[in-house]
């Protein structure tokens, strides 16, 4: 622990030139005891990416730690320009398998192995992303020709007993290597899931729990153990509790769909009790979401490619992706650091609530007047919503006018707690303004 302590990370990472799979467990290992050190390995990302014409192996750390933030695709993108080497395939391995193209994984591990990494830990890569594939016999081939001190390892009894169970195996042979694994090592985020798992099955809810809570605990989280912990929470109606692990999964995985969903549900069912000091505070998130791109200063090109977009205010960035802003013509990495900055400077991330962009049709503003595209970007708090309507507002994520016209009757209606008589107080209020949802 003293060790962990004495830890500098943006030392290492920055300064000390040296940086490898030592160095890295060591990340992992004071973030998850000190968990405000994720906000320091972020600046730590923000500075080697602003930085002029990085070296081959400055490249190999960014990725490194891209990858540990799960910006998968822009560790990939990053580990590409490395140096070719071991750790660079490595990790572009376990970037690929977050991204679940587990044949690409399948192969840089074996890339990895070739270069001069260990090669039992790319085997072991190799037999998870085969069991996740669904090859679950290949996988067991992967283990079954390994031998020697590395079938003693934490690593290797997990990967053990989750293919075990993969194949249908005898259910006490897998919690007797998953408590195998996790005597090896304590701290072990997915031994410690897969016993939590077995036991959750089996009814043992008490040691269900505290397994969660371990595996939760260590960095990166396990995200099986924070959805299950949220559903556990859930089930005991503590839902501040599960928004926070459903909400830690979609920080890291913006377009993680499950546990969006159960975060939407975990919150409409913990708001059965109208809380008006919490409404202040969306509305003021909301109020800084219909700020318009334009009131901040951005270069011509970046201006240029939002408005070729139809992002017109923050709100719009935050649910773009990165990738769908690399993708637009012209847009690149210099764009997307200034973008980064200026969102991070208001507490807001790229993608943030990518998740709750609605799939209707969106509205082609180049063919609106200036007067109608500022009609779009009025906050709907301008309509004076009751209390009812205006949270339904917030749990669907419509901050602005425009959002709202993209929404059909029937999109409203699903909406916790929200009726017809909800419905016609918006037609209503639309009215007023000369305007209709959509598909009317």
């Amino acid at each position: 622990m003293a060790q962990t302590l004495d830890f500098d990370l943006k030392q290492v990472v920055l300064v000390s030139g040296t940086f490898g799979p030592r160095e890295i467990e060591q990340i992992l290992d004071v973030i998850s005891a000190d968990p405000s050190q994720f906000r320091v390995l972020r600046e730590v990302v923000q500075e080697l990416e602003t930085k002029e014409d990085p070296s081959p192996a400055s490249n190999v750390t960014l990725g490194v730690c891209q990858y540990l933030l799960g910006r998968y695709s822009l560790a990939l993108s990053t580990l590409q320009r490395g140096d070719g080497g071991a750790l660079a395939h490595y990790y572009m391995a376990k970037a690929y398998f977050g991204q679940e193209n587990y044949p690409a994984a399948i192969e840089s591990y074996g890339l990895a192995a070739k270069a001069g990494y260990n090669s039992d830990i790319c085997a072991l890569g190799r037999a998870e992303a085969k069991r996740y594939a669904g090859d679950a016999e290949g996988a067991l081939k992967e283990l079954d020709d390994l031998s020697g001190a590395v079938e003693q390892t934490a690593e290797y009894l997990y990967q053990r007993g989750a293919t075990v169970a993969a194949i249908g195996g005898n259910p006490s042979e897998v919690v007797a290597l998953y408590e195998r694994a996790v005597d090896a090592d304590r701290k072990h985020a997915g031994a410690l899931f897969g016993l939590a798992l077995e036991n959750d099955r089996y009814g043992n809810d008490e040691t269900a729990l505290e397994l969660y809570k371990q595996s939760a605990a260590r960095f990166p989280s396990h995200v099986g153990a924070l959805v299950n912990l949220g559903l556990i929470y859930e089930d005991r109606g503590q839902f501040d509790r599960a928004v926070r692990c459903y909400q830690r999964v979609v920080d890291a995985f913006p377009n993680h769909q499950r546990a969006a969903l159960f975060l939407r549900d975990s919150q409409a069912s913990g708001d059965m009790f109208f809380d008006e000091d919490a409404l202040k505070k969306r509305d003021r998130v909301s109020q800084v979401l219909n700020l318009p791109v334009t009131d901040f200063e951005l270069s011509v090109r970046s201006r240029n490619c939002l408005q070729k977009m139809g992002i017109m205010t923050i709100g719009d960035l935050c649910r773009t992706t990165e990738q769908e802003l690399l993708s637009s013509k012209n847009f690149g990495e210099t764009s997307l650091i200034e973008i980064r900055e200026m969102l991070a400077s208001k507490g807001l991330q790229l993608g943030q609530y990518a998740t709750e962009r609605p799939a209707s049709e969106s509205i082609d503003t180049e063919t609106l007047s200036a007067d109608e595209q500022a009609v779009l970007l009025r906050p709907i708090s301008d309509l004076g919503f009751s209390v009812r309507a205006r949270k339904c507002m917030v749990r669907l994520a419509i901050t602005t006018i425009g959002e709202l016209l993209r929404r059909s009757a029937d999109e409203l209606l699903e909406c916790k707690n929200f009726g017809v008589t909800s419905l016609n107080e918006v037609r209503d209020k639309l009215a007023a303004q000369g305007l209709k949802l959509r598909g009317e």
